[in-house]
């Protein structure tokens, strides 16, 4: 028997969105006057352009950030559930963090010398994900390109394979989308000169067989996945997904390269130590120094024979691997603080059981009101998405996005002091989160939902 669901009224929608734009304005003149001054020297008005996709009429200038807090230069406070989309997911300026930091920036910053936070992050970072060597990056971008550029290395393969609608940062080689099933240069991507189509296949989430087509030939060097699709909402694994994509790389030849950056949120070892799997390579960004600038790279230990025996064959000069300010001294620091004393296997716990009250309380609220959506949840993240059915795949979850529907609810929480990702639905719990305040965000979370839809 088919479902009758609820909808949501238009009428409604359109008064609840310019209401709730007339509250921001009169709220942030602060914000307002900043803005209009940015916009003299600043490109978009903004130092990045992706702060202008917020939802807000103008942006939101922030004063400071502590713990699950952020307080703008109008003085208000926001519960944050964003957290830097990862960046800042165990909390803004840990104290443990901002200890290492303030220590560290009497005795140097940056010498292009290792030092002894090095040897002990590196071994950390070994018992955690189980990988035994590791190399560094400012950002997880630049992990995803240093490991790429490894793996065509030491396999002599030209090709990488990615899946449909993914994101790895500001890698050249990703942007590719599925078109009627034939990989095409994403057509937002500024500036592009080369045909990435000629060295990237892409094929969609959870389909086994297309998967091994496209390894088939044994030309890829390397399967770059996050092991749960985020960026264009969450999609999950089906049951055995990563169990058969792992043995058709091996059968190929095929390096795993795995982007925990935002799936970090599964545990202290991401989801490659929660459910086993085996990768070649991985990587991880954003939140493993606490937030300040940094990531991680880690190889097999066949994998890195390899890659050595590949450096050393070749001919002396520059790799195209690394950057001067990489593993400089202060996030080596911040990050040996944020392992050890942060990002615990108590803050995780913690998280945890607020992130399930969080998916349990969204749900609730879309059951009562009969509404044809759903919540995913991974580890500490949650997200609510447009469909009764979670999505299996990006062309599935690329469909049911809402994008002027996502900005009425985000500004909608935001001027009840309520941040989640300007991006989708994603919401984060840190561990100075509490439950009290995952209650208030499902408490506005109704709210909009009672304004909004059909009688």
């Amino acid at each position: 028997m088919k479902t009758e669901y609820r909808t949501l009224d238009p009428a409604r929608l359109a008064a609840v969105l310019e209401r709730e734009r007339a509250r921001y304005v009169q709220s942030n003149s602060r914000s307002s006057a900043l803005a209009q001054q940015a916009s003299a020297h600043l490109m978009f008005g903004v130092p990045l352009h992706w702060m202008s996709d917020w939802s807000m009429p103008f942006p939101l200038h922030v004063d400071q950030a502590k713990g699950a807090h952020v307080t703008d230069v109008d003085g208000h406070t926001y519960m944050d559930f964003c957290l830097g989309d990862t960046g800042a997911m165990f909390g803004h300026s840990p104290e443990p963090v901002a200890r290492a930091l303030a220590a560290q920036a009497t005795r140097g910053l940056t010498v292009m010398l290792p030092s002894e936070d090095g040897v002990w992050v590196a071994r950390e970072l070994a018992r955690r994900f189980g990988l035994p060597v590791w190399q560094f990056a400012l950002s997880a971008s630049d992990a995803n390109r240093f490991a790429i550029r490894w793996a065509r290395a030491l396999t002599g393969h030209r090709q990488i394979l990615i899946f449909n609608g993914c994101y790895h940062g500001t890698v050249d080689d990703v942007f590719v989308d599925l078109v009627d099933g034939k990989a095409n240069t994403r057509n937002s991507l500024l500036g592009q000169v080369v045909d990435i189509t000629q060295t990237t296949r892409s094929v969609e989430f959870n389909d086994l067989a297309a998967l091994e087509s496209a390894l088939a030939d044994g030309q890829v060097a390397c399967l770059l996945a996050e092991p749960v699709m985020t960026n264009i909402g969450m999609v999950l694994p089906d049951p055995g997904f990563w169990d058969a994509a792992q043995a058709l790389c091996r059968r190929y030849g095929t390096l795993l390269l795995i982007d925990e950056t935002h799936t970090i949120s599964s545990g202290p070892g991401g989801y490659t130590q929660a459910h086993g799997l085996q990768p070649d390579l991985l990587v991880l960004g954003k939140p493993v120094a606490g937030g300040l600038p940094c990531a991680v790279y880690g190889f097999s230990a066949d994998t890195a024979a390899r890659a050595e025996a590949a450096k050393r064959q070749a001919p002396p000069g520059h790799s195209g691997i690394g950057t001067t300010l990489t593993a400089n001294l202060l996030a080596m620091a911040a990050m040996r603080a944020n392992l050890a004393e942060v990002m615990t296997d108590a803050a995780y716990a913690h998280m945890f059981g607020l992130a399930e009250q969080l998916a349990l309380g969204l749900g609730q609220v879309i059951e009562r009101h009969n509404l044809p959506w759903c919540v995913t949840r991974i580890g500490a993240r949650t997200e609510f998405q447009f469909t009764p059915t979670p999505p299996r795949n990006g062309t599935q979850a690329d469909a049911i996005l809402d994008a002027a529907l996502e900005k009425n609810i985000h500004l909608y929480l935001l001027n009840r002091g309520l941040l989640i990702t300007p991006f989708h639905n994603m919401m984060l719990v840190c561990p100075s989160t509490t439950p009290a305040d995952v209650d208030r965000l499902v408490s506005a979370f109704a709210s909009f939902v009672e304004e909004v839809v059909r009688p």
